[in-house]
């Protein structure tokens, strides 16, 4: 019977070691509960101190004073020649010399030769045209001996032949007929003498040899092209121009009687000549059509001596863009600031009794550099060039190297 029993007890006890787990546990857990409790109820509590810090922003300043001022419209302009042709001789025949400077590249003067083409069909032609003219003034001289007979014997005659027949006595209709013969053989010979001065191809302006299409040994006609020649006294710029900024581009105007020049033009090749270094032109005319592509305005520019001949200037390359700087009209009474002084909305900042005032302002014009300002600032004012990092109006600002304290605390505002 004992030993029955002792099978019964086991299940007893481990449900009763269960339970007393689980008592525990939940002991534990209120025991954390509470003390998590009673730490929060006697945390302390943070205090907000209030104070203000008395300081005010360093910044540098400039002085501003109203003037004159000539704007500089900076684009981008083209090289192009003033003077471009494709030479082709005028005659037909073979090339039997050519100049040594009738090379690309080469410089040459108006009237010089540059090739020639045989002339011995040219001679022989003009030979026989001076036969003939020979032969047809003599034909006129023995005519003018007849008509000459015709007049005594009509003298002879007078009163016995009327009016009518007047001219057929006298051989007038055989005069003129030979006359003309005359005059077309001279005609002939002058003709002939062209084509023979001709075979003398000469520049027609003092060039520069951009390329040559023949040489030695070559037969040519009128309609080949011999060479592309290129003037080399004035070379044009075609710059490309925003259409709000022709306004303040001054144009010549000389058929209305007006004296003044263009404007004056500087001409820059960062990339091809030294620093520093630019060539000077002068605005001629405004191009009529608007570019197709950028929807630019073009203005043209004349520069003289583009290669530099008379000078120790860079010389200008064909077809290069460079940086063309347009010197406007002046504006009057209005300041100049830098372009970066213009904050948001043309507002500027002003330093005014020592704090900042926000000024919205009339600008004129802008160029690449400066803004032109004609309301707004008046002369003597500080316009802050210090980019601040709290914009305010009336924020207080102290000029870089014053000897004021630089900061004090105060009720106001919370401190760092």
């Amino acid at each position: 019977m004992q030993m029955n029993d002792a099978p019964q007890r086991r299940p007893i006890w481990r449900w009763l070691r269960l339970i007393a787990n689980v008592l525990v546990c939940f002991a534990i857990l209120g025991a954390s509960a509470a003390a998590i409790v009673v730490i929060n109820r006697t945390e302390p509590t943070a205090q907000t101190i209030n104070a203000t810090r008395k300081s005010a922003a360093l910044v540098e300043t400039i002085t501003v004073q109203r003037g004159t001022y000539r704007p500089r419209l900076s684009v981008l302009g083209t090289v192009q020649p003033a003077q471009d042709i494709v030479l082709g001789p005028r005659v037909s025949g073979q090339v039997i010399e050519l100049s040594p400077r009738f090379v690309p590249g080469g410089m040459v003067r108006e009237g010089d030769s540059l090739l020639r083409i045989d002339p011995a069909d040219f001679e022989n032609a003009l030979s026989i045209r001076k036969s003939e003219l020979q032969q047809a003034q003599a034909s006129l001289e023995i005519e003018q001996g007849r008509q000459s007979l015709a007049e005594k014997e009509l003298a002879l005659l007078e009163g016995t032949i009327g009016e009518a027949n007047r001219s057929l006595v006298l051989r007038e209709p055989q005069i003129a007929s030979i006359r003309a013969e005359f005059n077309a053989a001279k005609a002939a010979v002058e003709r002939a003498e062209l084509d023979l001065e001709r075979t003398r191809v000469t520049a027609p302006f003092d060039a520069q040899i951009l390329s040559r299409s023949v040489n030695v040994g070559s037969q040519v006609s009128p309609g080949d092209e011999l060479a592309r020649l290129v003037g080399i006294e004035e070379y044009w710029v075609m710059a490309a121009v925003p259409v709000r900024s022709l306004p303040w581009i001054q144009f010549p105007k000389p058929e209305e009687g007006d004296s003044r020049q263009g404007s004056t033009v500087r001409l820059r090749n960062p990339g091809s000549w030294p620093e520093g270094t630019e060539r000077l032109g002068q605005v001629a005319r405004m191009i009529g059509t608007l570019d197709q592509q950028t929807r630019l305005a073009r203005v043209l520019v004349t520069v003289p001596d583009p290669l530099g001949q008379s000078s120790d200037a860079p010389p200008l390359i064909l077809d290069t863009l460079i940086e063309t700087e347009i010197e406007g009209k002046p504006i009057a009474d209005v300041v100049r600031l830098e372009r970066k002084l213009v904050r948001d909305s043309d507002t500027i900042w002003v330093m005014k009794d020592e704090m900042l005032e926000i000024r919205p302002t009339e600008i004129v014009f802008r160029d690449a550099e400066y803004a032109y300002v004609r309301g707004g600032l008046e002369d003597g004012d500080e316009v802050v060039v210090t980019t601040l990092a709290t914009v305010a109006e009336g924020v207080g600002l102290r000029k870089i190297g014053d000897a004021s304290d630089p900061e004090e605390v105060s009720d106001g505002e919370p401190a760092p």
